[in-house]
């Protein structure tokens, strides 16, 4: 049985509309918590909690929530079988995957990506969550970021699975500036690198195919992602490439034409030794609330290779990798940026899109050869 959230009254009234979210766990200790969390912030409306899947299905097709926080292992119905039902159910909607970090949540969340879903929350258990800050802190960003009302201006690609939203409170799309572009650097680089966050997996899915196995580069990726998810999206990437594509390890050296992950919790940087070009893995402080983090690899390789490089900004929330990219645009290496139209959080492209340091911005499905056109010399 359903149990309905309380209001949130008392908050001072807001001209934009509340983002609303429905919650479905079937601990009582997760539900109460977040509860109480989201009950406290402003432009937040917990409108519902649930049980299990079939719970989250009804609820979704009678309320119309904005965010649907979706628990993964329940009774009667589970998150990654109610995922498609809620979908068909309240078309447009975002849903969170929330799983506790095991092998197993780590696939069943990719998949539920790959799926539709739009985001995952990695959940500690059960009983460390009265003291875990930091999801507290990630519950509510990721709630804020995906809850966001935003009406596609049209052309460019979709992502798979992902359905725009749009609701009534969304404001008519008018006529945007582009972000202003830099001017092209046509030396072909030495080293390949992405970052990407809220949307990434699916997105890389996206570019690695595309790239089918012709970038001669190396390509190294940090995607926003904890321990045993990175392991997984590596293995995923590795089937979907012509090219060896590996969670990175301390020491590995870096070769033509493979593919490198961050692992999670794990900073991944370049450094020179003997002449040669190794990964190095470090877990000193979070940058910008991340580790891995965007920012220290671009940085690193702006270190060992100079100016000599092709980054990629793809979907994510915050902005992370601004600065990495304004070290790498200073040296001369070029930047591409996803465009807001086929990003499901334009945060860390449109921090480096609008801080004019992209020299080209682009929707999802051009990435790809985008990036094989600047390392082929051929911008």
């Amino acid at each position: 049985m359903a149990v309905p959230a309380p209001l949130s009254g008392g908050r001072p009234a807001s001209a934009t509309p509340p983002i609303r979210v429905l919650l479905v766990d079937d601990s009582a200790v997760v539900r109460g918590l977040a509860s109480r969390w989201l009950s406290t912030e402003a432009g937040i409306e917990l409108v519902a909690m649930g049980l299990n899947g079939r719970d989250a299905v009804r609820l979704a097709g009678e309320l119309s929530p904005d965010v649907v926080v979706l628990d993964i292992e329940m009774p009667e119905l589970d998150g990654l079988s109610a995922l498609p039902l809620i979908l068909a159910a309240s078309p447009g909607v975002r849903i969170l995957m929330a799983s506790t970090l095991t092998h197993r949540n780590a696939e069943i969340t990719l998949k539920a990506l790959s799926l539709g879903a739009t985001d995952y929350l990695p959940k500690p258990e059960t009983g460390k969550l009265a003291a875990a800050a930091d999801f507290r802190r990630d519950l509510i960003a990721r709630i804020r970021g995906l809850g966001r009302r935003r009406v596609p201006i049209g052309g460019g690609a979709t992502i798979p699975g992902l359905r725009p939203v749009v609701t009534a409170a969304a404001p008519v799309p008018i006529a945007k500036v582009a972000p202003p572009t830099r001017p092209i650097n046509k030396t072909v680089p030495e080293l390949v690198l992405i970052g990407s966050s809220t949307g990434g997996p699916q997105a890389l899915q996206t570019v690695v195919k595309g790239l089918a196995g012709r970038l001669r580069q190396p390509l190294l990726i940090v995607q926003h992602m904890p321990p045993m998810f990175t392991t997984v999206m590596a293995d995923q990437l590795a089937k979907l490439s012509s090219s060896p594509a590996v969670e990175a390890k301390d020491g590995m050296p870096i070769r033509p034409g493979h593919i490198y992950i961050a692992p999670g919790d794990y900073h991944m940087t370049v450094v020179r030794r003997l002449g040669s070009s190794v990964i190095a893995l470090d877990r000193t402080a979070p940058v910008n609330f991340c580790r891995p983090a965007v920012d220290p690899l671009f940085n690193s390789a702006v270190g060992a290779y100079g100016g000599n490089l092709l980054a990629a900004i793809l979907t994510g929330m915050g902005s992370d990798g601004r600065r990495g990219c304004e070290t790498l645009v200073d040296k001369g290496g070029n930047v591409i940026a996803q465009d807001e139209t086929t990003s499901v959080v334009w945060g860390m492209p449109g921090a480096v899109a609008t801080a004019g340091l992209a020299c080209a911005i682009r929707p999802l499905d051009d990435i790809a050869q985008t990036l094989l056109n600047f390392a082929g010399g051929k911008a």
